[in-house]
């Protein structure tokens, strides 16, 4: 089978749409190396990250070739140059569909992350909003199929863009393969760990505040493993005004290894976002055998699964009580470590998940 991807954001991002368009196609290729896999994007940048792909097995990546470029060859031009390759099924893998391509005899499926924007409106600024609502209709109503990455996004894409149930299923976000393969505990001073983009939404103050409420013989370092913008300043000056600035660290960029290393050897990962169409970070710490303390709310329930500690993201008490849970008891810290990873693997199981998608891909070619 001939599959299309818009590769814009494997090539072009290097955070969470980009990683999750480069591990689909990594557990798509290993899984079924007989197909063929067409990558198109508008553009390239080329690190280490990016330039496998170039010389993939059975991959092949499409940049415009004509007159027209960028954004507008992605949205306008892409469909000709599918069916000039021969593509059988296309599948967007960032919230968005080029236009003609329902009438092109190329089938298609479309994956949606989140609808932040919709249930975080302050967030977004009101034209990136307009914009944004457009383009996730556009493509919900188009696509053959909806893939939604947790329970929780697909009731949101229900809810918001009016589409037949049978349309839309469910496919977890598949996890970077490195997260799969242990590596060893060093011995390091014990810190807490906090990852992901610095913004209201995912309630770093919040953490904040429940270390506050820590008793001193548990108060420990958090590293921050992260960037922001006027959120994280709000959060820096809490911290400074509280006296607290020596509990935090604030790495610089961080690697996949990095990470990886950071999940391993931290006490707790604290994760209580408000809102997550995923929460990819919750199953990453948990198979680096990290316990995880996160909300009780949007997909994170399932992401965490029963052995994550799950808080009121709203109640800095709550969480506090959570951490110092994992932190007290020697026997749940040590059935949670091994009760989560085995969730973590059998859940999120690469195999399985390149399985559900390429069903995906056969049945709407039919």
């Amino acid at each position: 089978m001939r599959i299309g991807f818009d590769a814009k954001r494997l090539y072009n991002n290097f955070t969470g749409l980009g990683n999750h368009s480069r591990t689909t196609i990594d557990i798509l290729t290993a899984e079924f190396p007989d197909n063929e896999y067409w990558l198109y994007t508008p553009k390239m940048r080329l690190n280490g990250a990016t330039l496998p792909y170039l010389g993939k097995k059975n991959c092949h990546t499409v940049t415009p070739k004509g007159v027209m470029r960028g954004g507008a060859w992605r949205t306008y031009g892409l469909v000709n140059d599918m069916k000039r390759d021969g593509i059988e099924v296309f599948h967007g893998l960032s919230n968005e569909m080029p236009v003609g391509l329902f009438h092109s005899g190329i089938a298609s499926v479309v994956t949606i992350h989140d609808v932040a924007f919709r249930t975080f409106p302050d967030m977004y600024h009101w034209h990136d909003r307009k914009i944004y609502d457009m383009k996730w209709q556009y493509a919900c109503n188009h696509a053959d199929q909806i893939i939604c990455i947790s329970e929780c996004t697909k009731r949101d894409v229900l809810e918001f863009y009016n589409v037949p149930e049978r349309k839309v299923t469910v496919v977890y976000q598949p996890v970077n393969p490195i997260y799969y393969k242990p590596i060893e505990k060093s011995d390091t001073q014990p810190y807490m760990l906090y990852v992901g983009s610095i913004n209201s939404r995912k309630n770093l103050l919040g953490v904040v505040k429940a270390m506050e409420l820590m008793p001193k013989d548990l108060q420990m370092k958090l590293v921050v493993a992260g960037g922001g913008g006027s959120y994280r300043q709000k959060v820096r000056e809490y911290i400074t005004e509280r006296g607290m600035d020596d509990l935090f660290v604030w790495p610089e960029m961080v690697g996949t290894s990095e990470l990886q290393r950071l999940y391993t050897n931290a006490q707790l990962f604290i994760y209580p976002s408000f809102y997550e169409g995923f929460g990819l970070p919750v199953v990453e710490a948990q198979l680096c055998g990290c316990p995880v303390v996160t909300s009780n709310v949007s997909s994170l329930p399932e992401a965490g699964g029963p052995w994550a500690q799950k808080a009121d993201p709203n109640s800095p008490e709550d969480i506090c009580d959570k951490m110092v849970k994992l932190l007290t008891d020697t026997e749940l810290r040590q059935q949670t470590i091994e009760g989560a990873r085995k969730y973590a693997s059998e859940t999120f199981d690469p195999t399985r998940l390149a399985r559900q998608l390429m069903d995906i891909y056969v049945k709407i070619r039919q």
